[in-house]
């Protein structure tokens, strides 16, 4: 079938209209109509070539949520007029042990970007900036009612790219985290900290959005530019969630951690760190990386945030803004998470 979409055709070419073709069901295959879809920081650094060369043309996109419209003569999890989403990820190898573990996020094999992929079908994936995708349902999650279909779309990224790292290192009460950047990432990572119990502290280069973040659950809010913060911080920190996807001094962040602390990256900034060996060894510290969760752990996220209501700051645009929203997110420009009406683009020619 065709679908409605933007895409880009080079590594800095403005988005155009364009028709893309999404495969014929499958046994096993969900159709869904896109309704809301994020613009995630990921999409510019693929699209732009700055995490490796890819193929134009491109539609980006792996903040999906939508409606199922079809299904597959196998498909047994949903049925049409569900309340779906897809996140970063389309399919994996099924069968090495992480993905037996619920783990496709680190599947053995590499699993399948939502796009710029080859899929199992030889196919090279095409993103969620469009009106309908098609899925195996093994790799669609359910949205909760409670939840609105603009505010859970960032949640398949944004929100389990924070939830993961917070659950694996144990955050609860009497945890004290600290959130680096307060972005599109960062303001999830507060919000989930804080809705898990923690005691939660955010680190940015100014005071500029401190209201904000103590309104949305921090506790206490630095500026990282002010030297007298990383002396008055020293040796704080359980864990410290990096959201920046630009270069920072990892080092001076290390030294906020407690013994046994972890500094965890989810931002992905395409230069390599510098990471001094004494601060880990002398305090037993770790530093880490981690990705997206499973489709199980998004789906328990999912419901984490439906409970606890939980959901992201977002400003809802028009498929003919994405250029421009773009630019805003390279520009810190945005409070916190830019989604698109995909209802815009039907009428793309």
């Amino acid at each position: 079938m065709k679908a409605n979409a933007r895409a880009v055709y080079s590594k800095n070419g403005l988005f155009e209209s364009a028709v893309i073709e999404r495969r014929d069901l499958q046994p096993d295959d969900v159709l869904i109509e896109i309704q809301y879809a994020g613009i995630c920081h990921s999409d510019i650094h693929t699209a732009r070539g700055e995490w490796g060369e890819v193929q134009y043309p491109l539609v980006p996109g792996h903040e999906i949520a939508g409606i199922v419209v079809e299904v597959g003569s196998q498909v047994t999890k949903f049925k049409v007029g569900d309340r779906v989403g897809v996140g970063c990820m389309v399919d994996s190898c099924g069968e090495c042990e992480n993905c037996r573990n619920g783990e496709e996020q680190y599947c053995l094999q590499g699993n399948i970007g939502t796009y710029a992929s080859v899929d199992r079908y030889g196919q090279y994936t095409q993103g969620g900036y469009s009106t309908h995708i098609v899925v195996r349902e093994d790799f669609v999650v359910r949205i909760p009612d409670a939840l609105g279909l603009d505010v859970a779309a960032p949640l398949l990224c944004a929100g389990i790219t924070t939830y993961s790292p917070l659950r694996h290192w144990g955050v609860g009460p009497g945890k004290r985290v600290a959130v680096v950047g307060f972005g599109g990432l960062g303001h999830m990572a507060v919000k989930l900290a804080h809705a898990m119990g923690a005691e939660v502290t955010v680190l940015s280069q100014s005071l500029k959005k401190k209201e904000d973040g103590l309104r949305l659950g921090a506790d206490h809010y630095y500026a990282t530019s002010d030297p007298e913060t990383f002396q008055k911080l020293a040796g704080t920190f359980d864990l410290i969630v990096n959201t920046v996807s630009a270069k920072i001094d990892i080092n001076a962040y290390m030294s906020l951690l407690k013994t046994d602390g972890t500094l965890v990256n989810v931002g992905a900034p395409p230069e390599p760190l510098a990471v001094h060996v004494f601060p880990l060894i002398l305090h037993r510290r770790s530093f880490a990386g981690s990705a997206i969760g499973g489709i199980r752990e998004t789906q328990e996220m999912l419901d984490f945030c439906a409970e606890h209501g939980v959901a992201p700051e977002i400003e809802v645009i028009s498929a003919d803004q994405i250029d421009e929203a773009w630019e805003r997110v390279l520009a810190s420009d945005v409070r916190y998470r830019f989604v698109i009406d995909v209802s815009t683009m039907k009428q793309a020619q």
